[in-house]
């Protein structure tokens, strides 16, 4: 009988509701973030250089929180700039912290960034060169989430674990915002259940 319920609930969910909200945390980004960017087996991300290079530029320990209307994104920077002579790096030792923030757009399927905005940087100008690029490009790029893919992939278990095949046929993101410490993704979508 319970199943029943449950089959007609889901069944009249996806015929009749098609907007759905989907709250995700500053942490769910932030892991987003380190899958995609700061995979490393250190953590890192290197700019310039790898782990065995003598000189290098690497960004460190990303932090994602939420600050009024945008997604802020910190990261620590350690730099070794010169030239390697014999195994070392004759030059300079910089260490910074950096932050940039974005604004959350959506984009089709996904969740996307806009309007980056460099928050603190380095006062050096080479390291500087080399972080603008990064903060300002690469890293929004590498948040990108494809929610649609996200939810499929949590359905693929729902036949095993309910005895109900779940389904997403189609999802839209249509707007989001940031509320109390969360971004809420107010999306249109369909569900099959068999």
């Amino acid at each position: 009988m319970t199943r029943r319920i449950v089959v007609f609930f889901l069944l009249a969910m996806a015929v009749s509701a098609h907007a759905i909200e989907l709250k995700i945390s500053a942490a769910a980004l932030e892991r987003t973030l380190k899958q995609q960017l700061f995979n490393t087996p250190d953590g890192r991300y290197y700019l310039r250089g790898d782990a065995k290079s003598a000189c290098y530029v690497y960004a460190e320990n990303p932090h994602v929180s939420f600050k009024d209307d945008r997604i802020v994104v910190s990261v620590h920077t350690r730099s070794r700039l010169g030239t390697g002579f014999r195994g070392a790096c004759i030059g300079v030792g910089l260490t910074t912290d950096a932050d940039v923030s974005m604004l959350p757009e959506a984009e089709g399927e996904s969740i996307g960034f806009r309007d980056t905005r460099i928050d603190q940087l380095s006062t050096n100008k080479e390291l500087s060169f080399l972080l603008v690029p990064f903060l300002s490009h690469k890293l929004p790029q590498n948040m990108k989430v494809n929610a649609a893919n996200l939810l499929r992939d949590s359905l693929t278990k729902s036949g095993t674990s309910t005895g109900y095949l779940l389904t997403l046929e189609r999802l839209k993101v249509h707007s989001m915002l940031i509320e109390v410490g969360t971004l809420v993704v107010d999306v249109d979508g369909a569900l099959t259940v068999k």
